[in-house]
């Protein structure tokens, strides 16, 4: 076996620039993926579910693309077909995704839509990102692959820099509103700026990049060619039986691997959440989430008798005030200068109604209610009165889960309906869950905050790659650095200020810097040569595994935790536990063994 030369820093640095191009598309998808499917009518109660597709399919493509590409040459190489591939759908479709709610679609059709192009988005994200990390595996020799991975983990941080800035940068040009169903300019141009960027980059890529013939390839990887045509005419191993022989290291890596993707899944999850709520102190909402029909509960946000809506997107609209017997219908009621009714729904303060959801007293005799800017004395008594405390027993109830009111003629278009017919006993309540305010200021300025913060967990990890790459003993330094990113994951319950709070994801981004260079340096080091790109699709799956257990039960996990004093569940906790998820990885990194492959 050829031993393979050193490299120059530009030749380690052009073999992973592309990777540059590929996380701004990742980071986009990540930041901005709930934001447009929340803003095309979403339920935000789903959204953890739609982040179980991500990983899903890079559980079933990235095994496949390593695979392919380790059988793969033609005139465009051998790993770089699948980049060109790859890149190219993700381009065209991350300048669709944005425009889902400007299609004219409904509702229901665009959240189709929008999920068809996230599965080819993050398809074509694993299938672009691969082989970077192969082509390191197949030009770089063990003495360098520690400095080529913190190169390649420098340009993916960078990258992720400019895509979670992007948004905020654009605002300064663009609009950063939109009519109702529709992404934000500053949104939609960010996505064609990381299309653009991606572009290039892959033009870069195939410009300075030429991968070895199979000839070259064999010599530096001691592979026989000719004893290879010969088994693959007798017997090929399929990925099963390349798993039952991979090395120890395989296992042993991606345990680590396991608690380390889980614990930044529950931040990507709840770190909004939970800064509005621990730091900006952002006020709680009591949400109507359906209704309880003869002891039945019928859990959806939209609720009709007829046409008229009862429960709309979670809050139960104001059938009247009666005041001395007479009802009336407005948009605002105050009284004693605080505000009961706003847009013709119950308001609620630190997650209590100020006034009963059925029917409740407002204003005694002698007192004064404003009803839409006028003022109305009351002799004997005002009471509210919800729609859903008009309804007559025996109507038939219609639940939504999606509603679209149309511009022109202010009918609903419902989406996904139930009906549920009352009987003339029937007993009708409401069933209601408390969650932080996303409308209020402080939950605004929290999501902001919270792009920001990951912009410095990115940015910390571009600067403690370069620190990474000076470790000699690779698992002290893969040990301490998930360490350091369990200490601030936990920090941030200790911490209530903004700014001090960076701290905190500054130490979380020398664990993300850790987690991208460190396992693929360990096992590309353990493989033969003949099947590194299966191996590295394989191993893969333990970045994807685990991201879909932690989707799963992280609701679970946050019921086990007491709830906030303002009632909202308190999501700090779940950061906690990517703390303790990181130190259980720093711990398992000691079971670590390195070894060398024999390049066969």
């Amino acid at each position: 076996m050829t031993n393979k030369p050193d490299l120059g820093f530009w030749k380690l640095w052009n073999l992973s620039f592309g990777f540059f191009g590929v996380q701004i598309a990742y980071a986009l998808q990540s930041a901005q993926v709930s934001r447009i499917f929340s803003t095309i009518g979403a339920d935000p109660h789903d959204l953890s579910y739609f982040w179980i597709l991500p990983p899903l399919m890079g559980l079933i493509v990235q095994p496949i693309v390593g695979s392919a590409s380790d059988r793969t040459w033609n005139r465009f190489g051998r790993r770089l077909p699948f980049l060109l591939l790859g890149a190219a759908v993700a381009i065209v479709v991350m300048c669709l995704l944005p425009n889902a709610g400007s299609l004219n679609f409904t509702v229901q059709s665009a959240i189709i839509f929008g999920l068809i192009m996230l599965m080819f988005l993050d398809t074509s994200i694993n299938m672009a990102m691969q082989p970077f990390k192969m082509l390191v595996g197949d030009f770089v020799n063990e003495r360098q692959k520690g400095m080529a991975y913190s190169i390649q983990s420098f340009l993916c941080n960078a990258g992720s820099v400019v895509g979670y800035v992007a948004p905020f940068v654009l605002a300064l040009f663009l609009s950063n509103t939109a009519p109702e169903g529709e992404v934000p300019a500053t949104v939609t141009w960010s996505f064609y700026l990381g299309a653009a960027i991606l572009l290039l980059c892959v033009i870069y890529t195939f410009a300075k990049v030429r991968e070895m013939p199979p000839a070259e390839y064999a010599a530096y990887h001691g592979i026989d060619l000719e004893a290879q045509k010969a088994e693959k005419s007798e017997k090929k191993e399929n990925m099963f039986q390349l798993l039952v022989k991979a090395p120890r290291v395989f296992w042993t890596v991606g345990l680590v691997q396991f608690f380390c993707w889980a614990a930044f899944l529950f931040m990507w999850t709840y770190s909004t959440d939970a800064i509005a709520h621990h730091i900006f102190d952002a006020p709680a909402v009591e949400r109507v989430t359906g209704v309880t029909v003869d002891g039945k509960a019928f859990q959806d946000k939209y609720l009709f008798v007829g046409k008229q809506p009862l429960i709309e997107d979670g809050r139960l609209t104001l059938g009247g005030v009666e005041i001395d017997g007479e009802i009336y219908s407005p948009n605002t009621v105050v009284v004693k200068g605080d505000t009961i009714i706003r847009d013709g729904a119950i308001v609620t303060s630190n997650g209590s109604a100020k006034v009963a959801a059925q029917q409740g007293n407002i204003a005694g005799p002698g007192e004064v209610v404003v009803l839409d800017g006028i003022e109305k004395p009351v002799g004997s008594k005002a009471v509210t009165r919800s729609a859903l405390s008009m309804v007559v027993p025996g109507e038939t109830l219609t639940l939504a889960h999606i509603a679209k009111q149309d511009k022109g003629s202010g009918q609903y278009i419902l989406e996904q309906t139930t009906d549920v017919p009352t009987l003339s006993t029937s007993v009708i309540d409401v069933t209601t869950s408390t969650v932080l305010n996303p409308a209020s200021p402080e939950y605004q300025q929290a999501g902001d905050w919270n792009g920001v913060l990951l912009a410095i967990q990115a940015i910390a990890a571009v600067l403690w790659a370069v620190v990474l790459s000076q470790f000699r003993n690779r698992r002290l330094g893969y040990s301490l650095s998930l360490l350091i990113g369990a200490v601030g994951f936990a920090s941030v319950y200790l911490i209530s200020n903004q700014y001090a709070v960076a701290i905190s994801y500054a130490l979380m981004g020398c664990a993300w810097s850790a987690m991208l260079a460190m396992p693929f340096t360990i096992l590309t080091n353990a493989l033969s040569g003949n099947h590194i790109g299966t191996y590295l699709g394989l191993f893969n799956c333990t970045i994807c595994l685990p991201q879909i257990i932690a989707a799963l039960c992280g609701g679970l996990i946050l019921g086990l935790y007491p709830l906030a004093d303002n009632g909202a569940p308190n999501t700090v906790f779940m950061l906690v536990t990517s703390g303790l998820l990181l130190l259980l990885g720093a711990l398992a990194v000691w079971n670590v063994k390195e070894t060398y492959g024999n390049k066969k």
